[in-house]
């Protein structure tokens, strides 16, 4: 059987959040736990909290094997840190969903290619699609199940099937007592006319996810370049930005308000490349199926 060929971001969340998703499925996990064991010891190297004996090229060589499909292959990227060094990331594995072939391809930026008819399907976080396809409209966008229907068809034939469990939120948090109210929240959002402290990669998702009318007031502003996000924050009174457990906002001494939407790595799909092939769609199910998200769509 011709392998189903699925795109994949190429490291960070989003590629172990799938990683994790399919290690589930028969003779995945040793090889899982291995890519993601690599690219996290890589990272490591990048940001200079490890120091390897060889070289990137030794490693690479090290870690691939092309000659083997079930085998992780690795390819080099430059990263955006100082110096742009090179760095080891996923190029692509093999494995059996459904008793099907996939192959994982690594790509900078899978929501892209699937928009560009390079696959049928693709993982990518929820937070592309906000940025790049999403309406804008008055009102806020607040649970993933309206994702789909704010994509205008006309602009893309890619929609969210499902999503992974792997959630992270988008929050609003600032501090309460300077700003003069009890609770962040949407309300407050609505008559609150001011400065916003927000990451400039964000800007259209925290458009899409507060709504226009209540951004009615608001001036965006954002931190300096180097500066953490919270940090920002906390020296704007109010933003928003992505949490798991909030410990780096309240060391900033900022409280957690409402949780505005939920970022997750994302199964898409590109419906008119899909058509009514059988092996795709048994992929798809098998991912999709029981899994524990804030973003069921399909």
């Amino acid at each position: 059987m011709e392998p189903v060929t699925v795109a994949v971001p190429r490291k960070g969340r989003p590629l172990e959040a799938v990683l994790d998703r399919l290690a589930g499925h028969p003779s995945a996990q040793r090889v899982v736990d291995e890519v993601t064991e690599t690219l996290r010891h890589e990272k490591a190297v990048t940001k200079g909290q490890a120091d390897p004996e060889d070289g990137v090229y030794e490693r690479l060589a090290a870690y691939s094997d092309p000659g083997d499909p079930y085998s992780p292959d690795y390819t080099l990227l430059r990263d955006d840190r100082a110096g742009k060094p090179r760095r080891v990331v996923f190029d692509s594995l093999t494995l059996d969903v459904a008793d099907v072939p996939v192959r994982l391809v690594g790509r900078e930026e899978p929501f892209r290619a699937l928009r560009k008819h390079e696959f049928a399907l693709g993982f990518d976080s929820a937070d592309l699609v906000l940025e790049e396809v999403v309406g804008l409209r008055e009102e806020p966008l607040a649970t993933i199940a309206d994702l789909n229907a704010r994509i205008d068809p006309q602009d893309t034939d890619v929609r969210v099937v499902t999503g992974l469990g792997d959630t992270v939120y988008h929050t609003l948090m600032g501090k309460p007592a300077e700003l003069g109210t009890d609770a962040l929240d949407r309300t407050f959002l609505a008559q609150y006319e001011g400065p916003l402290c927000i990451s400039p990669r964000y800007e259209r998702l925290v458009e899409a996810v507060i709504g226009l009318d209540a951004l009615e007031g608001v001036e965006f502003v954002y931190p300096e370049e180097g500066e953490e996000e919270e940090a920002a924050i906390a020296d704007v009174g109010l933003g928003v930005y992505l949490t798991v457990t909030g410990s780096t906002a309240r060391e900033h001494g900022l409280e957690l308000g409402e949780r505005l939407f939920p970022s997750e790595t994302v199964l898409m799909e590109n419906v008119s490349e899909v058509g009514d092939g059988e092996a795709l769609e048994r992929v798809r199910d098998a991912v999709a199926a029981g899994v524990d998200t804030e973003l069921p769509v399909a």
